[in-house]
């Protein structure tokens, strides 16, 4: 009896879904075992003895074969264990469920700034090729693309922080509002609207909004380039010329034929987008001392815990692939043709 190709297709997702996590896995096992990090003085401190790092070394499994520790890894993470942090003494499993909220929010509000910005700049640049609207269009994608991300916060916080005072400094929340609203989901803005404070509510947003918009400026730089890419592939197929002599007007053609056509590959584009400011946002994260996952790594990385540094890259790593299936998805199920 043949295999149904729904089946068929579904079967081969889910292979390439676990053999990708699979060799995500196996690549941080090794990073932890090739770094010049010797695990057991990580756990037990410098000052054991020999007795001590002897016993840590057995219970850590180290003096398994190598197929035999990747085994026991792949089985702990299966069960959500990545250990414990040596810096703060937690689970990181619970570390993680801590600090990724607050990227959650940060990349969410980031990619929605740089959608609503640069899907019409890339549909206007594409409509007016060649005018200043393309010009401009196509600068701002090249300063977005050229320009370091660590100079560009450090620059909005000494104008919009230090000299203007438009936005807060620093940090998720000031330290007078810190604990007023429940802890409910981890995002802080949707916490404060759900409490009904909305004094809590403006500070948020107000240290926010700065590393936001700098990753949606970058996010924006991607999107805009895309959209223009699409729409000039549209408007030059025979469809459109065929509709403009048919007397439509310049909006109904633009919005209503060639941007229908690209909107199915634009969610890809953004749920490409959204994964790299998840992943990407470490500097930002830093230099506005953003209690996200990537100032989690970087400090952990920092201070040679291994174990936060794999949890949180094998997190990462998986809501990578998760968004990069999601978006295929979606676009099987928008695209008569995928299907």
């Amino acid at each position: 009896m043949p295999v149904p190709s729904w089946l068929r297709k579904t079967l081969t997702t889910f292979a390439t879904v676990a053999i990708t996590l699979l060799g995500l896995l196996f690549v941080t096992f090794m990073i932890g075992r090739v770094m010049p990090i010797d695990p057991v003085l990580a756990v037990i401190g410098e000052r054991a003895t020999q007795a001590q790092y002897d016993e840590a070394y057995l219970a850590l499994g180290l003096d398994k074969p190598l197929l035999v520790q990747f085994g026991i890894y792949v089985t702990d993470v299966l069960h959500g264990d990545f250990g414990t942090s040596i810096r703060t003494g937690k689970q990181v499993s619970e570390d993680i469920a801590r600090v990724f909220p607050a990227t959650l929010e940060l990349a969410t509000l980031g990619t929605l700034i740089g959608v609503v910005l640069g899907v019409p700049l890339g549909v206007l640049a594409a409509v007016y090729r060649g005018s200043w609207i393309d010009q401009i269009s196509r600068f701002v994608g090249l300063i977005g693309y050229s320009m370091p991300i660590f100079w560009l916060g450090m620059m909005g916080l000494l104008i919009f922080y230090g000299i203007l005072g438009w936005v807060a400094g620093p940090g998720r929340l000031g330290v007078f509002y810190q604990g007023l609203v429940p802890d409910r989901t981890g995002l802080l803005l949707l916490d404060a609207m759900i409490a009904g404070d909305w004094t809590v509510f403006k500070d948020a947003l107000s240290h926010i909004i700065l590393p936001a918009c700098l990753l949606g400026y970058y996010s924006l730089a991607y999107i805009s380039r895309m959209t223009r890419s699409f729409m000039l592939e549209q408007l030059n197929a025979e469809y459109v010329t065929t509709a403009r002599v048919k007397g439509l007007s310049e909006w109904d053609v633009v919005w209503k034929h060639a941007f229908r056509n690209i909107s199915i590959q634009l969610i890809t584009v953004i749920a490409l987008a959204y994964a790299n400011l998840l992943e990407g946002s470490v500097l930002t994260e830093i230099i506005f001392a953003w209690p996200g996952i990537g100032s989690y790594i970087t400090t952990s990385l920092l201070s040679n815990d291994m174990n936060s540094v794999l949890g949180g890259t094998v997190v990462i790593g998986t809501v990578f692939v998760a968004l990069n299936i999601f978006s295929d998805l979606l676009y099987r199920f928008f695209d008569p043709r995928a299907k």
